[in-house]
């Protein structure tokens, strides 16, 4: 089975300054700096997006943490807990999943962990194929530096968007996301090759992927991909486009299984919480998943609010207004297979990967 494990991490509002972890740091759920523990978390989630579990999360330790030993002991922080930034935890998580036999498909994190090289490089050195999201300042080149006697410097993700001559001369392909409250949620994007420098070395090719928004085309998103050119356009856009599980999980855990409300202070009390909200909300997927169906194709959509399809493969579109996209929600038909659009991506000095190896969705719907 194909999976996908997301990388994010989240904060749990805390009052005083004696909960183990706890510091004036950026919090997601109040949306700004806030007094609160940060825990970094691994979900996973089937290729469908329909069996989405947490996996792990670990309280991030703060610094002044680290550097204060009568702190530590009074919060019960163990030695051998120390200051790590958040993307080393990641892949600390990442290696303490495969150690239990859980390998991903494909990876995906926000561009917090994206515009860290060593975060890049990790999932590099492990062989783990990622889409994740980078900034548009992230820079990297349209060619192989190596190979050219004077390299110039590397480019913004944005100007090679908009200004190198591949993009220029690719038409964008639309692609249908979701069912919102305010209409169909429809993203067009491009792709090229790049190349990109981690920890002194270059490394490529690999694709940088550019989307935006068809409503409000200034909503862009860039994305970066280390997928074989054999693999579909609109698997790495899927891929891209799949991190809402993990807020889901989130948002299921800390409303309904109490996540957040810890009332200890010590750090193996906290950590002992949290393995406790990770297992029930384990039994309540596989309980979900066993009852799905006897329950309407619908129930497994991200919230009550978003009137989502069941397929949530990111699906290339015919070109078709958007008046036309608005006026035929609802029921859609399934096309035949040599109806279907697909577009690819393909390296030129790079042989595509053979059929069995490629990983291809399920029959989509074309609107």
């Amino acid at each position: 089975m194909d999976t996908i494990g997301i990388v994010d991490d989240s904060g749990h509002k805390k009052d005083g300054n004696e909960t183990a972890c706890v510091s004036r740091q950026y919090c997601g759920r109040s949306g700004k700096i806030d007094n609160c523990v940060v825990t970094v978390n691994l979900t996973f989630a089937s290729f469908d997006t329909r069996l989405r579990i947490m996996l792990d999360s670990v309280p991030y330790l703060p610094q002044s943490w680290d550097e204060d030993p009568l702190r530590r002991q009074k919060a019960g922080i163990p030695d051998e807990v120390t200051y790590r930034p958040k993307y080393e935890i990641a892949l600390e998580i990442l290696d303490r999943a495969r150690a239990n036999g859980v390998w991903f498909s494909w990876l995906g994190a926000d561009g917090w962990y994206g515009q860290k090289p060593k975060f890049l490089d990790g999932l590099r050195q492990r062989e783990q194929r990622f889409v994740v999201e980078i900034p548009c300042n992230f820079r990297c080149w349209s060619y192989d530096p190596g190979q050219s006697q004077r390299p110039r410097p590397a480019k913004e993700v944005r100007n090679l968007a908009c200004y190198s001559r591949h993009m220029m001369r690719q038409a964008w392909t639309r692609v249908y996301l979701k069912d919102t409250d305010k209409g169909p949620l429809v993203w067009e994007a491009k792709g090229m090759p790049v190349w990109v420098e981690l920890e002194g070395e270059v490394y490529g090719p690999w694709w940088l992927v550019w989307a935006r928004d068809v409503t409000q085309p200034s909503e862009e998103k860039f994305f970066l991909s280390n997928a074989s050119g054999g693999v579909p356009f609109e698997v790495i856009l899927h891929v891209g486009f799949a991190r809402w599980p993990v807020e889901r999980c989130l948002q299921d855990e800390k409303s309904e299984l109490g996540m957040s409300h810890f009332e200890v202070r010590k750090y193996p009390s906290i950590c002992r919480h949290l393995i406790l909200t990770l297992v029930s909300h384990l039994f309540l997927a596989r309980q979900t998943q066993r009852l799905r169906g006897e329950k309407s194709g619908h129930h497994h959509l991200p919230s009550a609010r978003c009137r989502q399809r069941p397929d949530r493969y990111v699906t290339p579109l015919p070109n078709r207004s958007l008046e036309r996209l608005e006026a035929g929600s609802g029921n859609r038909r399934l096309l035949p297979e040599t109806q279907r659009c697909r577009a690819t991506l393909s390296h030129q000095n790079k042989k595509a990967e053979p059929e069995t190896t490629r990983h291809r969705p399920r029959p989509i719907a074309i609107l």
